[in-house]
């Protein structure tokens, strides 16, 4: 805790100054964030870092290995799913990104399963990427790479079962884009739609 307190702290004397006019028009107008960043929970994969977001410009929603499930309409909890909503109907966002990222833990589980082993829920959110492991092609040596970027593509088309999602997307009102970050080296690797492949920018 005593970490946290410092770097508030260190908020307050060197950021706060430069961002409070910014704060106190989100406070009184409200977020009017355009962009909703589909990430990982990985403290290594920070969006706001990565992009050098300012207070209010991204809607953020983290979860392990950034997956976007399908869409359902039980009554059982979709904290995801309901963070999606809020960011395409309430706050009118114009883009979302999903962005997975190198090492990353989630990919690693779906790719074995003793890594889950002992970990309440982590299995059942993780076979989400089912579908992804069975594109990968057999005999590579590089699957954990791949996978990372397949679950990437996944997550994209899941958000396209959401019919608000797709309505939007199909209208011309709503951009859908994936990427991959590299944390050992820093760069950034945009999916092409047009060839389904990831270009470092």
């Amino acid at each position: 805790m005593q970490q946290l307190i410092e770097g508030y702290r260190a908020f307050r004397q060197e950021r706060w100054p430069a961002e409070r006019q910014r704060y106190l028009d989100l406070a009184t107008n409200g977020q009017k964030p355009q962009t909703l960043v589909i990430t990982c929970s990985d403290s290594r994969s920070d969006p706001a870092t990565i992009f050098n977001a300012s207070p209010g410009s991204m809607f953020v929603i983290r979860n392990v290995a950034a997956i976007v499930p399908p869409y359902e309409t039980d009554e059982t909890h979709h904290g995801t799913s309901a963070a999606i909503a809020f960011a395409v109907l309430s706050l009118e966002v114009r883009n979302i990104l999903v962005m997975g990222h190198a090492q990353c833990g989630g990919v690693s589980a779906a790719l074995d399963n003793s890594i889950a082993d002992g970990v309440p829920f982590l299995r059942a959110w993780v076979d989400l990427l089912d579908p992804a492991v069975q594109k990968l092609p057999h005999g590579t040596h590089d699957r954990h790479t791949l996978l990372e970027q397949e679950a990437v593509r996944l997550s994209l088309a899941q958000l396209m079962t959401f019919p608000f999602v797709a309505e939007r997307v199909n209208a011309g009102r709503l951009e859908l884009n994936g990427a991959r970050f590299g944390i050992a080296d820093g760069k950034l690797e945009l999916l092409d739609k047009k060839s389904g492949n990831f270009a470092a920018l």
